[in-house]
C-alpha cells in the first residue's frame, strides 16, 4: 500500500536486507516463500540464484570460513554478489519491486527502500556472526 502511514518507530533502521545466515542450520532459511530468506536473497522478497553460472548453487563457505559479499547499488539498480558470482539483481524503482513490497510484510512502511541515501546496518538475531574488511565506496 504505497502512501500508507508508516508504523516504523523513529530511530529504527529498516530497509532492503541482504540475508546472511547458515542456510543449513538456521530455522529462518526454511521460512518465507521459495527460499527468499536464504543467504544472498533480498530478505523476504526475492530468492537468490546464481545468475553468473545459471544454477541455484550459492558457493557458500561453511561456518568458520569467510564469505565475500558485495552489494552494488547504482540509482535504483541493486546487485547481490556472493563469493564472486552474481546472485541476484533488481530495480528498487520498478513496478515489479513495488508489487513485491505491496504483498509483503513491508507494505505498511511508506516508500520502503526508496530513500536515495541512508545508513548501512549490520543485524543479527543473537547468533554468533563476524564481519571484517567492510568497505564502502562511491561508484
Amino acid at each position: 500500500m504505497r502512501g500508507s502511514t508508516s508504523v516504523e518507530r523513529p530511530g529504527t533502521g529498516l530497509g532492503p536486507e541482504f540475508q546472511i545466515l547458515d542456510d543449513n542450520l538456521h530455522p529462518d532459511a526454511s521460512e518465507g516463500v521459495n527460499g527468499n530468506r536464504t543467504t544472498a536473497s533480498l530478505y523476504d522478497l526475492i530468492t537468490a540464484e546464481n545468475l553468473s553460472e545459471g544454477d541455484a548453487h550459492r558457493r557458500m563457505r561453511p561456518p568458520g570460513q569467510w564469505n565475500r559479499l558485495q552489494i552494488v547499488v547504482q540509482g535504483g539498480h541493486v546487485e547481490h554478489w556472493l563469493n564472486n558470482p552474481k546472485m541476484m539483481e533488481y530495480d528498487r524503482h520498478s513496478q515489479i519491486f513495488h508489487n513485491l513490497v505491496a504483498k509483503s510484510k513491508y507494505n505498511t512502511y511508506t516508500n520502503f527502500a526508496q530513500a536515495p541515501a541512508g545508513h548501512i546496518l549490520l543485524q543479527d538475531h543473537g547468533n554468533e556472526v563476524h564481519f571484517r574488511s567492510i568497505k564502502i565506496r562511491a561508484l
